[in-house]
């Protein structure tokens, strides 16, 4: 049975992307909650180079002071609600084996990544490429804090023996996680076929063949 490892251990190397709010003024949860759902539903609705603090604020019912206490800029809004996402619909798997534990966690991100938020996952990535701030959050509290766990499954594959002693746990799971971005971004051969469940198992089966140790 495979385990989720992501969800405490994520959060727990999570970093907040933004500054905490004054002392005296707790976060409300459902003003919280409001504000990203208001956000993603804005975007789909009208592209997220359309959104604005206004019109989120007025969407979810809150002031925009409320917005400005945790989130600079709209962009950063997505970027919380796109990771509460992740944490919960594809967190991190573990199994028996390094190849079951990648396996697992590579079908769930690609079933995300094909979803319906396909299109919030592709604008956000696009602009952080515009915006060193987006980009910083979204490598420390989404990209690392997941890579550090991906990073113990090779290197207990390879402490096992399952895998080749010469690996770079990086590198492999750039080999891996590498074509899930590509397709993601660049989807030449159609949505669905781009990031198929057998997709996976075929880049899974491929790569995997040059790292198990004969």
């Amino acid at each position: 049975m495979q385990k989720s490892a992501s969800s405490a251990r994520s959060k727990k190397n999570r970093k907040p992307a933004q500054d905490k709010p004054a002392a005296g003024r707790p976060r409300n949860a459902k003003a919280t909650q409001a504000v990203l759902k208001s956000a993603i539903e804005l975007g789909m609705e009208l592209g997220f180079d359309a959104l604005t603090v206004e019109g989120v604020a007025a969407r979810a019912g809150v002031g925009k002071a409320t917005i400005y206490r945790r989130w600079p800029n709209v962009w950063s809004i997505i970027a919380d609600a796109v990771l509460a996402d992740i944490d919960e619909i594809a967190p991190l798997q573990q199994g028996a084996t390094a190849r079951e534990s990648l396996h697992a966690s590579m079908l769930l991100a690609a079933r995300y990544f094909r979803g319906r938020r396909r299109p919030i996952l592709r604008a956000l990535i696009g602009r952080a490429q515009m915006d060193e701030t987006l980009l910083k959050a979204l490598i420390e509290q989404w990209l690392l804090a997941r890579r550090a766990v991906s990073r113990e499954m090779v290197r207990r594959g390879i402490a096992s023996g399952e895998l080749r002693a010469n690996l770079d746990a990086d590198i492999v799971l750039d080999a891996l996680y590498g074509p899930l971005y590509h397709r993601l971004l660049l989807p030449y051969s159609g949505d669905q076929i781009a990031l198929s469940d057998s997709y996976i198992d075929t880049l899974v089966a491929t790569v995997f063949g040059g790292l198990e140790r004969k």
